[in-house]
């Protein structure tokens, strides 16, 4: 298995935590992500997922002008995406923690 493949599985719930921070656009998720370490995600892959998260209610988007091109599409969480993001932290503690300590000695 490689890192894309299981990135894949995870990177909703940090496209949420990002988005809690502050509302951001597409480009600028990624540059965040790259400052925790996710260098192999595209924007070909967040794309989709903001599309389809949006459908479900988790995110809402507001188009604002732009001083360096055209205008782009803020996201921010609704209430159904900040309760999505705290049932994503609960579910990643209970695996990272369990994954640590099966992997633990190795």
């Amino acid at each position: 298995m490689n890192s894309t493949q299981m990135l894949k599985g995870i990177l909703e719930g940090c496209l949420l935590a990002v988005i809690s921070e502050e509302e951001v656009y597409g480009y600028e998720m990624t540059q965040k992500l790259e400052l925790y370490g996710f260098n192999m995600v595209s924007e070909g892959s967040i794309y989709p997922l903001l599309i389809r998260m949006k459908k479900e209610g988790l995110v809402t988007t507001t188009t604002k002008s732009s001083e360096s091109g055209p205008k782009r599409k803020y996201y921010s969480l609704t209430d159904k995406g900040k309760e999505q993001l705290e049932s994503f932290i609960g579910i990643w503690k209970d695996i990272s923690t369990s994954v640590n300590k099966l992997l633990e000695g190795k």
